[in-house]
């Protein structure tokens, strides 16, 4: 079991506040991924599991023992947590072949109870007793015989890292750091190195490596496709502040707030500024895009007072936690875009009668009954499908039209919004609403 569970984490320098009082709890076997911007915090969270950061405050668990207690002085070093690191920069040694880059760390390993079965696995038995051991020449073969296999690079045992391509040397690295038998498997932005198609082919290797081990996997990427597509889990930050811990397509098409809306998803989801209130029988009516009524009828039943007080307590409860110092990077709303062809922003204080409609690029959909007429901005086909930007208005739409359709630049169309994966977030704070249905009337 690889389970690790982080409780209150912060790490700060002076009033920089790195990770602010991160909870997270990594089941067994996941493929989790820390997502985000630059500078979010992602890769301090994963060095501060893998013992190379030592937080500020909290506590840290790797399967069911601790590591890292700031309470109790609790700080296990990074080469007693059994866990794999896969860098950046492959690291592999010039002057070694692939053979002797792999098994380079398993002739340091020196443990007692140690074994090695016949398909090449480390057997670590704690409860063996006995002095500490070396791994034989033979058992340091057959690991190296074993992880070579599992990343498909045995043709190339004989070869230094020069003669491999970015791809292979990637590959090598991975078991490398398979090799030791880690508990947990760590990867900092391990393909962005990589070429677009290599980063693809690397994608599904992951993948199948991650099932293929049964092994803890935690993925640092800025990238949303590779997180998107890779991870079990995604676990979204912004401003050391943890955004959302969801399955990929929840994070998707049920975001928290108008930040993971934003991020999550290529091409952008598209921002509609909207005032209404909600009605008797729990609809929205709403005027949006420079004078259009719309309904939007919630897929479960919300009612607005009741969710802004329930907002209110979780933000003062965030707000209220005590700090050693004032926090330098501050907290501030999200500024979400919204496309137009002027810029005019609203700058007006917004209210409780005020929200944020979130469409994603599918759900645009151009018909000749469409409610909403506008021209197209600007079009780019791909052969699958055409990504098409539609002015209504000031307002630009950006829409995904599947099939090898083409449109001209200024053609006039008529468009409306299907499905039911429309998102309401609050204006005042970011946050969701509710998803559902909107209709233009």
């Amino acid at each position: 079991m690889s389970r690790i569970e982080l409780s209150h984490v912060t790490k700060r320098w002076g009033g920089f506040y790195a990770v602010d009082d991160l909870d997270l709890v990594i089941e067994d076997n996941a493929f989790v991924t820390l997502l985000g911007p630059s500078g979010c915090g992602k890769t301090t969270t994963l060095r501060m599991i893998a013992g190379l950061e030592t937080p500020t405050a909290g506590r840290i668990t790797i399967d069911g023992v601790t590591v890292f207690d700031s309470e109790a002085g609790i700080n296990v070093p990074a080469n007693k947590r059994r866990v794999g690191f896969l860098f950046q920069n492959y690291a592999l040694w010039p002057n070694m072949t692939v053979f002797q880059n792999i098994a380079f760390g398993l002739s340091n390993i020196k443990e007692a109870g140690l074994s090695v079965n016949d398909n090449g696995e480390i057997i670590r038995d704690p409860d063996a007793g006995g002095a500490p051991r070396k791994l034989t020449k033979d058992e340091i073969k057959k690991i190296v015989e074993r992880v070579s296999a599992i990343v498909k690079i045995q043709p190339f045992m004989d070869r230094y890292p020069g003669e491999l391509s970015g791809g292979q040397q990637q590959r090598v690295a991975i078991a490398r750091t398979l090799a030791p038998g880690p508990k947990v498997l760590f990867m900092d932005e391990p393909l962005s190195n990589l070429d677009a198609k290599l980063r693809l082919e690397m994608r599904s290797e992951l993948q199948r490596l991650h099932l293929s081990t049964g092994s803890t996997f935690v993925y640092v990427t800025h990238d949303q496709m590779e997180a998107m597509t890779l991870a079990t889990r995604i676990c979204l930050i912004s401003n050391g502040v943890l955004q959302q811990y969801d399955e990929p397509l929840t994070v998707y098409n049920k975001p928290n707030n108008t930040f993971v809306a934003d991020f999550v998803g290529n091409p952008a989801i598209n921002f509609m500024n909207a005032r209404g209130s909600q009605q008797a029988d729990g609809s929205f009516r709403l005027k949006l895009l420079d004078g259009y009524d719309a309904v939007f009828t919630p897929t479960e039943k919300v009612k607005a007072e009741t969710w802004y007080a329930q907002a209110e307590k979780e933000i003062a409860a965030f707000e209220s936690k005590v700090r050693p110092a004032e926090k330098a990077n501050k907290d501030v709303p999200f500024s979400y875009p919204v496309a137009m062809v002027t810029d005019t922003p609203d700058n007006r204080t917004p209210d409780r009668e005020d929200w944020v409609v979130g469409v994603r690029p599918e759900f645009v959909t151009i018909c000749e009954d469409g409610p909403v007429e506008g021209e197209i901005f600007s079009a780019m086909p791909t052969g699958m499908e055409t990504t098409v930007r539609i002015r209504v208005g000031n307002f630009l739409l950006t829409g995904v039209i599947f099939g090898g359709i083409t449109y001209r630049i200024g053609e006039k169309v008529h468009l409306r919004f299907s499905g039911e994966g429309t998102t309401l977030f609050s204006r005042e704070n970011g946050r969701l609403v509710s998803t559902g249905k909107l209709e233009i009337e």
